[in-house]
């Protein structure tokens, strides 16, 4: 089977991550482990979880996902086929919460105590932390990786300033940087990606494994009516997306499903493998059937014009949000450089935006900005990584990633108009 890295970091896994938020919660300790062995037997190993995973279940105080799967690899003795990734820095009870290195420590123990393992392949900041400084969090990663108990470091749910400051934070002080993102991110919900955060990872060379790939089961097709939607344990979420533009993305997913004579999981699930950046989807399932339908997915090879016409279904409004935000043509003002140019004394012209194909500087000081980026070159203070070059590991997708600027560019307004992806 075909693997993508994740980042720089060298792990390698399977286009396809298990989502162990199930664990103790929708699948009982029998289950869980049958889903974990029909996985890897099926060629995956990427398994993330979170130490908070399932608090919300009433009695239960997190962890419990942790304890099933630590139970598993015992049990199983598939360690060293696996990539286990898990969490901390959501709010476990007690004032136990954030990034703080003290609590980073006792956390991370905690972990390996219930997984019943040495060392964390993935260590993932589950949630951002600004009452505590980048350099802090940053350094206590650091003392986790040198210390032997932890391979490699991720973020979840940064916003595309806060993920690139730590980019750079890393970048200036040596420190260990996070080599995936974690988002929200499928075909039902496409704004908060697409709109920012995927020219930050596109251009810092960042793997992406979204959760709610599934949108909460939404895009399996099962939830069409508000009926459907009742006493389920997800329901909730996915009556969110009973309106014009959800119910205009099962059609799309019913025809393409049709052509291929495939499932919609398989078919949402194939659709989002493929998008820029991204290393594997993060999917859960309950029963070794659905397990069915997300490795069918994860070997499911689209055409353009399938790909075309689920674009065109959740093309989105990229100045809103909620639960059917989405995203087809996208106009990205963020610049992923602007935080490595806190230091220098240019400022970028402001002039208004206009609509092209191609990634554009705005008109003005263009002497300035090249003594800014000759400044910040000799500096260091912006790691470059083309996502064009053979490098990139966005050479794996089968469609280019959108065109991203040259250094220069960084002191003028960036903006990227994403056609068709």
């Amino acid at each position: 089977m075909q693997t993508r890295e994740l980042g720089r970091s060298g792990l390698k896994t399977a286009p396809l991550a298990f989502g162990g938020n199930v664990f103790g919660w929708t699948a009982d300790e029998k289950r869980s482990f049958e889903l974990l062995d029909a996985f890897v037997d099926a060629g995956c190993n990427l398994i993330d979880t979170a130490d908070v995973y399932s608090r919300w279940v009433p009695g239960h105080t997190g962890g419990e996902s942790e304890t099933i799967i630590g139970k598993w690899l015992a049990r199983s003795g598939k360690r060293d086929r696996v990539l286990i990734a898990t969490k901390a820095g959501m709010d476990m009870g007690e004032g136990n919460k954030g990034l703080a290195p003290a609590y980073l420590r006792k956390a991370v123990d905690l972990s390996l105590k219930r997984l019943g393992i040495e060392r964390i392949d993935l260590y993932q900041a589950h949630t951002d932390d600004a009452a505590t400084p980048l350099e802090d969090t940053l350094g206590a990663f650091a003392d986790l990786i040198k210390a032997g108990k932890v391979r490699a470091i991720g973020a979840s749910n940064y916003s595309a300033p806060r993920l690139t400051e730590a980019l750079a934070v890393s970048a200036r002080l040596g420190l260990p940087r996070y080599e995936t993102l974690q988002p929200g991110y499928n075909l039902a919900d496409r704004s908060g990606y697409e709109a920012e955060l995927q020219a930050v990872c596109v251009a810092q060379g960042l793997s992406v494994i979204p959760y709610y790939s599934l949108a909460s089961g939404f895009l399996s097709g099962k939830y069409r009516t508000p009926d459907d939607v009742k006493g389920k344990a997800r329901g909730g979420k996915a009556a969110t997306y009973l309106n014009e533009r959800g119910l205009r993305i099962l059609a799309a997913l019913d025809a393409v499903s049709a052509r291929y004579k495939a499932t919609p999981t398989a078919v949402a699930i194939a659709w989002l493998r493929d998008r820029p950046a991204i290393a594997a989807p993060i999917a859960s399932a309950t029963s070794v059937e659905q397990l069915t339908d997300l490795l069918a997915g994860m070997r499911l090879a689209l055409d353009a014009a399938a790909v075309a016409q689920l674009d065109a279904a959740s093309a989105p409004d990229f100045g809103g949000g909620g639960g059917g935000g989405g995203g087809g043509r996208a106009i990205c003002r963020f610049n992923p450089f602007r935080a490595s140019l806190r230091r220098s004394r240019a400022r970028p012209a402001r002039f208004p935006l206009r609509r092209r194909r191609r990634s554009t500087v705005c008109a003005g000081r263009r002497s300035s900005a090249r003594r800014t980026t000759r400044s910040l070159l000799r500096s260091r203070h912006v790691p470059l990584l083309a996502p064009w070059r053979d490098e990139s590991p966005l050479k794996r997708s089968s469609r280019p990633a959108p065109a991203w600027s040259a250094c220069c560019h960084a002191v003028g307004e960036v903006r990227h108009e994403f056609v068709g992806v």
